[in-house]
């Protein structure tokens, strides 16, 4: 995933981030790697739910993935989580940006 994406590419990106639980794994996602096992457990989902919403944000370029033996574990895109890390909660992707706030914050 570049910083900066052309509009085909951003409505892509947009339409894998536009589902609740796909959102929910990405601020899981946010302060470390994952199995499924264990997104499984921090968003109380079942595994082919958990693991279907990491294919489509792996599909998307949000997540990557890492296999060690039959465990894959699921991180952040390294621009997102950069992008994260800035301290605002966006991620810039060119046509627009998204904020992804923890879920007890506050709505503006």
């Amino acid at each position: 995933m570049t910083s900066f994406l052309d509009s085909d590419d951003c409505a892509r990106v947009l339409k894998a981030m536009a589902d609740p639980t796909r959102l929910r794994i990405l601020r899981a996602l946010a302060s470390r790697p994952r199995s499924v096992g264990e997104v499984v457990r921090a968003l109380g989902i079942d595994q082919p739910k958990a693991s279907h919403h990491l294919a489509v944000l792996r599909q998307a370029g949000l997540v990557l993935d890492a296999r060690d033996g039959r465990r894959v574990s699921y991180r952040l895109h390294p621009a997102v989580s950069r992008q994260l890390r800035a301290g605002d909660g966006l991620i810039e992707l060119g046509c627009c940006s998204v904020e992804l706030r923890s879920e007890d914050a506050p709505p503006e």
